[in-house]
């Protein structure tokens, strides 16, 4: 098997990051080179995200840059994974022919096989059962040296009517405790001090093999483990969140106070369409309880605008409801309509320029919160996790309990702190989503 030289370029969510990081080891494990470059390589790979247009339309632009670099003679070969290869699997290669091979999202643990037919010059595609067992491969953590990622499922059931998920990533499926636990210590005894638990719903976690909900008892297990000092929660669905998880989130510290729940909306005519569980009033209630249990909180929230049947009547709502919720963090995205899903079939579509005109109104909205809650943090002392050195400002720079990585904010500080470890900063100006203050 020849050594060859291969760079990869991963799009899309921390879930699809973490099937990269099994793709790289697969390939160290088999003598290949990883280069940090494409200029560097003989093959590129390109796990793509397929989520919403945005995301095919960024996979499609990376395809084709690849694609002059082997016109010009740069590189040999392009191997393609992940979702949108899947949700495209019929068209992906007539489309693309720069493409050599391609896997679907059942088959990442195959990429020495199509690396090895790319490289020989012969067309490969490979789509397993995206219902499968999930690949026990191991990882070469990217993220690091501080934090990484754990994923305790794969796929999806929520059937939510504006997402393709299940059938690009197939039905939901846990890992076992026993298996999470042992990737948690071995995580721990490279230096990763944070863990943050992903999957496409985490509150769901067990029940399909355990029979019954399972996720507070890993997260008690999770807290044993000497090394990690933080672990925080991403993609809460709101219906699953019962009493025991609050409980545990309150009273364990090192689980950090910030849930990351998508509501996706408040108006129950736009919930329902959108086929979620749940109503304004479910809602509402959690809300409340959560902050009354758990001090300190941060929310982060997802939502979406502009689905179809929603009027100025159901905007108004939402924006009143986030005017009163106060949500610390949010994602706010435009409806797009995917092609399978059923909203994509929905009449009373709301125009794009005006769907756009909303999230951009939210967008506004939430800035505002943003900031007069980042205000209220000026003179406090918090801890911070030192991620490095920035040398434009002359300042360290790292996250907080309210930050996570690429999508909240960072604290820029002064002071000596190396990167992976702990240090209390007093807060003294806020900008935006940045912090400033001064290790004390």
């Amino acid at each position: 098997m020849a050594g060859y030289k291969l760079a990869l370029i991963s799009l899309g969510c921390a879930k699809n990051l973490v099937n990269s990081e099994q793709m790289l080891y697969l390939l160290s494990e088999a003598g290949m080179e990883i280069v940090p470059e494409p200029e560097e390589a003989q093959c590129v790979v390109i796990n793509t995200c397929g989520f919403i247009e945005s995301a095919k339309s960024e996979a499609i632009d990376a395809i084709i840059a690849m694609g002059e670099l082997k016109k010009k003679g740069r590189l040999k070969a392009i191997v393609v994974t992940g979702c949108l290869s899947q949700r495209y699997r019929d068209e992906i290669l007539k489309e693309l022919p720069e493409i050599d091979a391609v896997l679907g999202t059942g088959s990442y643990d195959e990429i020495v096989t199509a690396v090895n037919a790319a490289m020989e010059g012969k067309s490969l595609s490979l789509f397993g059962d995206i219902n499968a067992d999930i690949s026990g491969a191991g990882r070469i953590v990217s993220t690091g040296p501080a934090w990484a990622y754990l994923r305790i499922a794969e796929g999806c059931d929520n059937r939510c009517a504006f997402c393709v998920i299940p059938s690009i990533r197939g039905k939901y499926r846990s890992r076992t405790m026993e298996n999470i636990v042992e990737e948690a210590l071995a995580l721990s005894k490279t230096g990763v001090r944070e863990l943050i638990i992903i999957a496409q719903d985490i509150s769901r976690y067990g029940r399909d093999i355990y029979g019954k909900r399972k996720l507070s008892e890993l997260l008690r297990r999770l807290c044993a483990i000497e090394g990690i000092c933080w672990i925080r929660l991403h993609y809460l669905y709101p219906d699953e969140i019962d009493d025991e998880l609050i409980e545990t989130i309150a009273n364990e510290e090192k689980i950090l106070k910030y849930l990351d729940i998508p509501i996706q909306h408040i108006n129950d005519k736009i919930l329902k369409r959108m086929n979620r569980r749940g109503d304004s009033a479910d809602i509402r209630l959690l809300i409340k309880k959560l902050r009354e249990k758990i001090p300190e909180l941060v929310l982060r929230t997802s939502l979406i605008v502009g689905l179809p049947s929603e009027g100025e009547a159901e905007f108004s709502e939402l924006c009143d409801f986030l005017r009163e919720a106060k949500f610390e963090r949010a994602g706010v995205f435009a409806f797009s309509p995917e092609e399978g899903t059923r909203a994509a079939e929905m009449d009373d579509r709301c125009d794009e320029d005006e769907a756009n005109r909303r999230q951009e109104l939210v967008m506004d909205i939430q800035s505002r919160i943003m900031e007069d809650w980042g205000e209220t943090m000026v003179g406090k002392t918090i801890q911070v996790l030192c991620e490095g050195y920035d040398y434009e400002s002359g300042l360290q720079f790292g996250r907080s309990w309210a930050d996570s990585p690429d999508i909240d904010g960072i604290v820029f500080f002064s002071g000596q702190c190396a990167s992976g470890d702990f240090a209390k900063v007093c807060i003294d100006e806020v900008s935006g989503a940045e912090w400033y203050g001064r290790q004390v």
